[in-house]
């Protein structure tokens, strides 16, 4: 379904698409209300939603368009959505699969539309296999996780999460449930482009009620912030004086990432061992199934975001096929499991770096 108020767009949109059988287009709609309406009786895989457009925006669309789309992935083509541009991380926070600036004149159409088609590819085969059931119907009762390693007791002193397509979405979920007293220090690496993490870490201070900064070399880690890895560079870690301190570095990674999952949760591993919980969130491909292998070797405990709410259950579904995961839940279960651990770990001897 193509939804955007401008005709010219529209026609682009099925001129471009008409050259690849792969795909059909099933609906187009010239207003949010229209692609509403549409989608109570249309099964569609992907919509394409502009941002800006007369009457309700994209922004405010945006989740309900998830909710009827009955496993729908959004892909968001908007002028507003160039690299680093503060709305598309706001529209990947409310759930949007990716997105994709839409050309301005003069700019390359091939360019574009190679851009386009290679999205929606990508997007199109992470689409769920049950298209009749809501995707959010789970959120209408609690899920327990399905426990495939024994669980861990004990503090957590360090979070490592890992995410990619659909992070910011899964990020803010588990933040919401994730009890203010679960002060231990955050890491976070994202896949996203190292022009967008500003804006990041600024909606991640805002998801999570706590600081959030782009980790720079140096830096020491303290209880109740967050630091997300640069877009350049994995997150690394040191003991400077007894104190864990973040190195930056960008050696290649065995998944081809930067920043990447697998250098972050090793240096995790290496620092705090049995005290280490990391979380492996919604994306494609393997990213953090190789630092998850030390996580446990450590004595730390992985849990994975399960399939029925990833937008993509490929770095969590690696984890969890491995058998490294103890919890495979959605990622408000996850966090009820984190402050099960911290409970613990009130009545714990801190860590003298603490």
């Amino acid at each position: 379904m193509i939804v955007d108020d401008s005709i010219v767009a529209r026609s682009v949109f099925q001129t471009i698409l008409g050259e690849y059988p792969e795909f059909e287009i099933v609906a187009t709609a010239s207003t949010a209300d229209q692609a509403l309406d549409k989608l109570r009786t249309c099964v569609v895989d992907i919509v394409l939603l502009d941002l800006a457009m007369p009457g309700m925006d994209g922004f405010t669309a945006l989740p309900e368009i998830i909710a009827r789309g009955r496993g729908a992935r959004v892909l968001i083509v908007s002028t507003s959505a160039a690299d680093g541009a503060e709305a598309c991380v706001r529209a990947l926070t409310l759930g949007a699969a990716d997105t994709l600036e839409k050309p301005h004149a003069g700019t390359y159409r091939d360019r574009f539309a190679a851009a386009l088609v290679e999205k929606l590819r990508r997007v199109g085969e992470s689409r769920s296999p049950d298209r009749e059931e809501p995707r959010v119907a789970a959120q209408a009762a609690p899920v327990l996780p399905d426990v495939v390693r024994p669980q861990v007791s004990g503090p957590v002193d360090c979070l490592a999460i890992g995410s990619s397509t659909g992070g910011l979405h899964a990020l803010a979920e588990l933040f919401d449930a994730l009890p203010s007293a679960c002060d231990m220090p955050v890491l976070i690496t994202q896949h996203l482009p190292a022009s967008f993490m500003p804006y990041f870490a600024k909606q991640m201070t805002e998801i999570a009620g706590r600081p959030a900064t782009v980790a720079k070399d140096g830096v020491s880690l303290l209880r109740g912030q967050i630091l997300v890895a640069p877009g350049d560079a994995h997150i690394g870690l040191r003991s400077i004086g007894g104190l864990p301190r973040v190195i930056l570095n960008r050696d290649p990674a065995p998944s081809g990432c930067l920043p990447s999952v697998d250098p972050m949760f090793q240096a995790v591993a290496q620092q705090f061992g049995e005290r280490a919980f990391a979380v492996v969130l919604t994306g494609m491909g393997r990213d953090g199934s190789i630092g998850a292998r030390d996580i446990v070797a450590a004595g730390g405990e992985i849990a994975a975001q399960d399939r029925a709410t990833s937008v993509i259950w490929g770095m969590p579904g690696s984890v969890a096929a491995a058998g490294l995961a103890s919890s495979i839940a959605r990622p408000s279960v996850i966090a009820t499991r984190i402050a099960d651990r911290m409970r613990v770990g009130n009545a714990t001897r801190r860590p003298a770096w603490r």
